[in-house]
């Protein structure tokens, strides 16, 4: 039964009826982002236990504190540079980025020093509430609503499964003025994630030299399965066509293919491994950052209450426990212009990541 905001509605129904089927990219790309009426673009996405579905993010300032040394780490690969940028896309109401600056004003001030933090927001009403969060970094943030070339690092935590997908030889039509699917197996929209692919050629034509982290939910090309999933208010909804504008969609992604896309595009696979490891590896080189009673590891400092530590041990939970977002989320790195075979510390105990992403049959194959 379709349902959602009325007025998204009528523009979808109006476009079918005017033009026939439209790839379910299409629908997707207005029932997200819509300027007026998208369920991102209009702010009504909300995360955490009172939202639509958790993430990283909704844990704590933890996440961002771990990624803020992780980001530490890159820049002195780059040789300590000034200028450096830490640019994030999807960033939401800007809690991970406050949460990174304040980590690196507090302990790495040198660091803190040479970035500037850049988030890439085209929707007005999200730049509101971004610059409400970095109320206390003002002279550190920029905005602008596309990439721009910069050198350091670019981050983002579950982009990659929130933009336009085609199920392939299937359309969004209309019978009886209800959203139904329309099978069309000889469809020319052939590649069903080509949006996450232009994505990979934007971020490498605009990156001069640094890293690109993507944290998202997928598979590598043998395990992947075209999984449509809708969430609002924590539940799964069983139809992108119900609570269209009001709920989230989102496609695991296909690592295989984003790999490859970045290899084309002349960037360097840096890493692959799933959150647990990833996190577990900048634990291991920052031990400061855990409380005495979590991994055995060194205590904070004294200044920090036993409920402090407490509350940092259950965020980490969330954060490493394979049956919470240790599994679920996956990492990858990607690289350009970075001399030396040394490891990023998030990656010390994964595999090799070409052999990992199934990217090593394919070199071969290429080179035959």
């Amino acid at each position: 039964m379709t349902s959602g905001d009325p007025a998204l509605i009528e523009l979808l129904r109006a476009e079918i009826r005017e033009h026939g089927p439209v790839p379910f990219a299409g629908f997707m790309e207005q029932a997200l982002y819509h300027p007026e009426h998208g369920y991102y673009s209009s702010g009504r996405a909300a995360i955490g236990r009172r939202g639509d579905y958790f993430t990283n993010v909704s844990v704590g300032p933890i996440f961002g504190q771990l990624l803020a040394a992780q980001f530490a780490e890159i820049w002195q690969r780059l040789g300590q540079i000034g200028n450096f940028a830490i640019v994030e896309q999807g960033a939401h109401h800007g809690d991970f980025a406050r949460d990174v600056l304040a980590w690196a004003r507090e302990r790495f001030p040198k660091f803190f020093a040479a970035l500037r933090y850049q988030i890439v927001e085209p929707f007005p009403i999200l730049q509101d509430r971004q610059s409400e969060a970095m109320a206390d970094f003002r002279d550190k943030v920029e905005w602008t609503t596309s990439l721009t070339p910069f050198t350091g690092v670019h981050f983002s935590n579950e982009l990659l499964d929130a933009l336009p997908i085609n199920l392939l030889g299937k359309r969004v039509g209309l019978a009886d003025d209800e959203f139904v699917f329309v099978e069309i197996p000889d469809d020319p929209e052939t590649k069903a994630n080509q949006s996450a692919l232009d994505w990979i050629d934007a971020v490498a034509a605009n990156l001069r030299r640094g890293f690109v982290i993507m944290i998202d939910y997928g598979h590598t090309r043998s395990r992947f399965r075209h999984s449509l999933q809708v969430r609002a208010q924590h539940r799964h909804l069983d139809s992108p066509f119900e609570q269209i504008g009001r709920a989230d969609i989102t496609m695991h992604v296909n690592w295989t293919d984003i790999a490859q896309r970045a290899e084309a595009n002349g960037l360097g696979i840096a890493g692959f491994a799933d959150q647990l490891r990833f996190l577990t590896g900048i634990l291991s080189t920052y031990p400061q950052l855990l409380p005495s009673d979590s991994l055995d590891s060194t205590a904070l400092s004294s200044q920090v209450s036993r409920a402090g530590e407490q509350k940092i041990a259950r965020e980490l939970q969330t954060l490493l426990h394979p049956e919470m977002l240790g599994r679920a989320f996956q990492v990858v790195a990607l690289s350009k212009d970075i001399g030396g075979s040394q490891q990023l510390c998030g990656f010390k105990f994964a595999r090799d990541p070409r052999a990992a992403l199934e990217l090593t049959q394919h070199r071969w194959q290429q080179s035959l």
